[in-house]
C-alpha cells in the first residue's frame, strides 16, 4: 500500500525520461555548435547604392565599417550617419534571420521552447 517515490503507473516512465534526457543533451550540444559557426560567421550589409558597407559578427559585433570618399560630405553629416545606421541594422537583421533559421532546423519548426535563444 505505501509505495514510496517513483512514478504512477509503473516501471515504462524512468526509460521513455532517460530518452527524453538523452535526446535533450544531444539538443543542446547541436545548440552549442551551432552558436559556435554562427559566432564564427560575418554578416555584411550596404546601404546607399554601396556607399557605406558594415559587417557585423555572428556575437552581434561590428567589425568593419567601409565608406566610398564620395559619402563623406562635411555638408551632410546626418546623412552618413543615417546610412551607416541603416546598414548596421540590416547586417543585424541577417544575424537575426540567420539564428532564427539555425533554431528552426534544430527543432524542426517547434518553436516555443521556453524562449531559448541562441
Amino acid at each position: 500500500m505505501g509505495r514510496k517515490g517513483g512514478f504512477p503507473g509503473g516501471m515504462g516512465m524512468p526509460g521513455n525520461m532517460n530518452n527524453l534526457m538523452k535526446q535533450a543533451q544531444r539538443m543542446q550540444r547541436q545548440m552549442e555548435e551551432n552558436q559556435k559557426a554562427l559566432e564564427e560567421k560575418e554578416f555584411t550589409a550596404t546601404a546607399g547604392g554601396g556607399v557605406v558597407e558594415v559587417t557585423v559578427s555572428g556575437k552581434r559585433e561590428v567589425t568593419k565599417v567601409q565608406l566610398k570618399e564620395e559619402v563623406v560630405d562635411p555638408d551632410d553629416i546626418e546623412m552618413l550617419e543615417d546610412l551607416i545606421m541603416a546598414a548596421v541594422n540590416e547586417a543585424l537583421r541577417k544575424v537575426e534571420e540567420e539564428t532564427t533559421a539555425a533554431m528552426s532546423r534544430l527543432t524542426g519548426g517547434l518553436g516555443g521552447l521556453g524562449g531559448l535563444n541562441l
